[in-house]
């Protein structure tokens, strides 16, 4: 009897990892329980070391390597409805110096406040226009992670210079000419779309 009892362990354990694999072995416990997991599946793997809690809600195997992008891995777990953007766009696409201390999140406009613990968060609200244009999509750690191109970043930033500092923008821009791929037509479509064409327009003849 104790036999059978730990055969039948050991194969909802072996299910549950393979459902982790599956999913580039990090998940939210909504998509475990989903996937037909127990919760007592789930938290004897998590008391046992099997399963590492990334953030409240979010496990991930311990088999696995760390990760290499573990806050925009996680929010973008946590938070499925925003995009990554802005200071943590900037530093994704290599257009900053600053070290970002919070993960920027692009949100529509009435999306509910994510709550989240770790890594702290600060959220951005768009109109649906300047939501939906310039998204792609990144794997980062096998998680398909969501993040604006450098193009409707730097748009973004002068956008939303206010609160994150013109200077910053500036600088962002001066990278991104840098970079020696200078989209003019797209940046300016873009900055279109957030209104600050003739911000913006200035500083990148400037620097032309």
């Amino acid at each position: 009897m104790v036999k059978k009892n730990e055969n039948h362990k050991t194969s909802r354990f072996e299910r549950a990892t393979n459902v982790f694999r599956k999913h580039g072995g990090i998940l939210r416990t909504n998509q475990i329980l989903r996937e037909g997991i127990h919760p007592n599946t789930l938290y004897t793997m998590r008391d046992s070391g099997s399963l590492v809690t990334v953030s409240r809600g979010v496990y991930r195997l311990s088999e696995n390597s760390p990760l290499s992008s573990p806050d925009l891995v996680t929010v973008s777990i946590r938070v499925p409805a925003g995009v990554i953007c802005l200071i943590s766009s900037l530093s994704f696409h290599e257009l900053t110096t600053q070290i970002p201390h919070e993960v920027h999140v692009a949100l529509p406009k009435g999306a509910e406040e994510p709550r989240i613990d770790h890594p702290p968060v600060r959220t951005y609200r768009f109109s649906a226009e300047t939501f939906a244009d310039g998204v792609e999509t990144h794997k980062l750690d096998d998680i398909d992670v969501r993040i604006y191109n450098p193009e409707k970043t730097l748009a973004d930033c002068f956008k939303f210079r206010n609160r994150i500092g013109l200077d910053t923008a500036i600088e962002a821009l001066r990278l991104y000419r840098n970079l020696g791929d200078v989209k003019v037509n797209d940046l300016m479509r873009y900055s279109s779309i957030c209104r600050v064409e003739k911000i913006i327009r200035p500083y990148l003849e400037a620097i032309l």
